[in-house]
């Protein structure tokens, strides 16, 4: 392998084989292909694409980088969903539990907040004592006995990712529609699933702007997935308002808590069974069933103990991270809510501590916004349109000052 001049081919509009993707992944792996190289190609990529093919094969190439998880021959259908990221998108915290319900397993890996769209890993690990780094024989144990696992990726699972991602996130070549997907499908792969439904984003915010940009997302993940043998389906939201009621760690984790007992906020709901059915062996009215009886509330509450969280701090998380500043942002006029613009909500978010500017900063998990109004509702003046959750009264004030700028009442 010359990789200059595989990079030059690429950089031509060339096409690359299917062995020469899994050389170039190789070595990079193995530290054999320098950084500079590799960064050299993903500005090609970024730049001239890849074709379905070729797509294929560098996620092919990444979920063989290390190993992956294999499940007995008669195990349960494995099943999971990814979501490419929004503000208030707490549905996994649901999701994994309401589908070990069904009878499936769900041995979901998942990752952290970068920018404004929170992180499920970092949600969870607002509570107290819940392990989200299992090792590979953990997450096995843990699947087996309850039917889910929230984890993060594991050492050995797409290492080539990892290193990839990281050289990306500083090289400006992060929005390549090639290698997002394979990015992305290559932890799903490595989960060893038999369905998959990706929730595709766009909108303020989303990563993807338009739902142009989010379809030919979706479209190159679903034919990543269906050439590797996982039924994949797709679901385009979207994420002009934030999901839900609440943006924010802990305030996100406690608004799973109440959907999971059946007393969720309508639109997240909707959102939890419209992805449950599409890998599910159940109806909607069925699933519906199980988050309103309690038995997806239970069966969450398995997992936190599994993963060595602590089960009694779930119904009062409001008091075990509590921002002590707490501020009303009021409506200065009668009218409909027509904006309540989710990449404001996200950035105020950002600010308050919530999120991350790069991968290597704390999260706060007290600070957010809670009891967000949905666009579409008559408010009057004075109206409370949602709750600050803040460290000072400077942070506060600034926050205030941000959502002038993306909340509307006419």
């Amino acid at each position: 392998m010359h990789l200059p001049s595989l990079i030059e081919h690429k950089r031509e509009g060339g096409t690359l084989s299917a062995d020469d993707i899994r050389a170039i992944i190789t070595g990079f792996t193995r530290g054999e292909v320098p950084d500079y190289q590799m960064s050299a190609l993903a500005m090609a990529i970024y730049f001239k694409g890849m074709s379905a093919e070729e797509t294929a094969s560098l996620t092919d190439a990444m979920l063989h980088s290390g190993s992956t998880l294999h499940w007995a021959e008669k195990a349960p259908l494995r099943v999971d969903k990814h979501s490419t990221g929004g503000i208030g998108d707490k549905t996994s915290l649901i999701l994994a539990p309401l589908l070990a319900c069904d009878g499936v397993w769900v041995p979901m890996i998942s990752g952290r907040g970068l920018g404004i769209t929170g992180g499920t890993l970092d949600k969870l690990d607002s509570i107290p004592g819940f392990r989200t780094q299992l090792s590979e024989t953990e997450i096995y144990q843990v699947v087996s006995d309850i039917g889910c696992a929230m984890v993060g990726q594991t050492p050995n699972l797409c290492p080539a990712d990892k290193k990839l991602y990281a050289l990306r996130d500083v090289t400006g070549t992060v929005p390549s529609i090639s290698l997002i997907t394979a990015s992305i499908m290559c932890k799903k792969l490595a989960e060893g699933l038999n369905r998959l439904v990706l929730d595709v984003k766009y909108g303020s915010g989303a990563f993807m702007k338009t739902r142009e940009q989010a379809d030919a997302l979706a479209r190159s993940m679903v034919d990543v997935g269906r050439a590797m043998g996982v039924r994949s389906s797709v679901m385009l939201n979207p994420m002009d308002e934030p999901t839900g009621e609440a943006a924010g760690n802990a305030l996100e984790v406690s608004e799973a808590v109440r959907c999971l007992k059946g007393q969720g906020p309508p639109d997240l709901e909707a959102i939890v069974l419209d992805l449950a059915v599409a890998v599910s062996i159940s109806s909607r009215e069925q699933l519906q069933a199980m988050l309103h009886d309690g038995r997806a509330w239970k069966k969450f509450q398995q997992m936190v103990h599994a993963q060595h969280g602590d089960v009694s701090s779930l119904e009062r998380l409001d008091r075990v991270h509590r921002a002590p500043v707490v501020r009303e942002f009021k409506s200065s006029r009668s009218g409909i809510l027509t904006k309540m613009d989710a990449r404001t909500v996200g950035l105020v978010c950002v600010q308050l501590g919530a999120g991350r500017a790069k991968a290597s900063d704390p999260v706060d998990f007290a600070v957010g916004c809670d009891e967000i109004v949905k666009t579409g509702t008559p408010v009057e003046f004075g109206d409370v349109l949602l709750r600050i959750h803040a460290r000072s009264d400077s942070a506060a004030e600034q926050a205030l000052q941000m959502l002038r700028e993306g909340v509307m009442v006419e």
